[in-house]
């Protein structure tokens, strides 16, 4: 199939960039660990911990499914174009506006959450404005975005070690120490399971980090992309489920606070606190570096800016990215955890859907046969139930984004 001159322009980096492995789990770790698991635990506290496991399984399992379609989508393209330059490839500009409004309205309601929980925490933390603690927290965050995929990759693995030691210690502190309550975990209301569904969806989306990983693994080791998403989502559901049930279990439903790491580490201890707060500034942090970057690169893709990025253009998407979820948040208008559901039904649904529609497409129009393909998970029933429970979540933020859900939804 012959490059037209539109895809050409869609380049953002050159395909030399290379990753490692585990950079590539650690983007994808690193993508998911950020607000999603620190409003988990009170956004689960209805339903209970058993609910939450239901679905982050459900949540997971599918969303995982419809990153290896990506994966294989990414390897039968030869040109390194971001989601919303894959969709437009093989859907057309409909399909492109789709994805590109599903990356930017998941990736703008997490970073307005990095913005209102970074200002809380290091305003707590130094004593500071939130004004101030919002703004020191956007700068490193902002520099290593401009420095691009290589700075994010290094920078992802570094962190992602100091996240899992600081996470690991304070569960086993807490299971060591004061220890859990079992009528804290054992209860279950499955009422609560759709509404909880929506925050697990929002934790574990990372669609749009997987060209960026093809980007970096498909020229040396194409076969290490889908190993990268796994492990990467295994990772991240494991944390998932460890931080609400430490939490939940020591504290009860009605002691766990929006950011989770601020009534924890209070329940725990000084020390406690302050390495909770750490973990969660670390969390915001490298979510926001891989949100970021992705974010920039498919405004890039879908403006069809030149490939490797002027000053000026680099400058305008760092713009687009970091100003408007500062502003909303630091003028209060939207909340940590409501902030958090809406993105997760409205860009689950979009971000979850479309692959399947662009895998079938690629399959029959791709520009090369790939080093890897999705297996049994391509199966149509399962890309019927994906697209089912996906569809309804969407209708679900809808429903809530008017006011029409069940009490207790909300």
């Amino acid at each position: 199939m012959t490059e037209s001159t539109d895809e050409r322009a869609e380049r953002t980096e050159p395909r030399s960039v290379s990753i490692t492995f585990w950079q590539g789990a650690a983007i994808i770790f690193g993508a998911n660990i950020g607000a999603g698991i620190l409003s988990l635990p009170f956004g689960a506290r209805n339903g209970g911990v058993l609910a939450l496991v239901v679905a982050l399984a459900i949540a997971g399992f599918l969303t995982t499914v419809s990153m290896l379609y990506v994966a294989e989508v990414s390897l039968r393209t030869k040109e390194p174009l971001q989601l919303s330059g894959l969709a437009r490839k093989y859907l057309g500009n409909v399909g492109s506006w789709l994805i590109f409004a599903g990356v930017v309205i998941n990736g703008l309601g997490a970073l307005i959450a990095y913005a209102s929980g970074s200002g809380s925490i290091l305003a707590d933390l130094l004593g500071i404005s939130p004004l101030l603690g919002s703004t020191l927290f956007f700068v490193p965050g902002v520099v290593v975005i401009w420095l691009g995929l290589k700075a994010t990759g290094r920078s992802e693995q570094a962190i992602t070690i100091a996240m899992l030691a600081i996470i690991l210690l304070l569960s086993a502190w807490t299971f060591i120490g004061p220890g859990i309550e079992l009528a804290n975990v054992s209860y279950m209301n499955p009422y609560f399971v759709v509404p909880i569904i929506n925050l697990a969806v929002f934790a574990f989306i990372a669609q749009y980090t997987v060209p960026e990983l093809a980007r970096g693994l498909a020229s040396h080791s194409p076969r290490a992309l889908p190993r990268a998403v796994v492990a990467g989502m295994c990772a991240t559901g494991f944390l998932l489920a460890l931080v609400p049930l430490a939490a939940l279990g020591m504290m009860g439903r009605d002691g766990v606070s929006e950011v989770i790491t601020i009534a924890w580490g209070e329940g725990l201890g000084t020390l406690a606190y302050y390495l909770a707060n750490i973990f969660a500034l670390l969390a915001m942090l490298t979510s926001f570096w891989a949100i970021g970057l992705t974010l920039m690169t498919n405004i890039f893709d879908r403006f069809r800016w030149p490939a490797t990025g002027s000053p000026g253009h680099r400058l305008a998407a760092l713009a687009l990215i970091a100003v408007p979820p500062f502003l909303i948040a630091t003028i209060g208008l939207a909340g940590f955890v409501s902030a958090l559901g809406y993105a997760g039904g409205f860009a689950g649904a979009i971000m979850s859907i479309v692959p399947v529609l662009m895998l079938r497409r690629a399959r029959a129009a791709g520009d090369q046969e790939p080093a890897w393909r999705a297996g049994w998970v391509a199966h149509p029933a399962l890309q019927a139930t994906l697209v089912t429970v996906f569809g309804l979540a969407f209708v679900y933020s809808l429903l809530s984004a008017t006011g029409l859900v069940p009490d207790g939804w909300s």
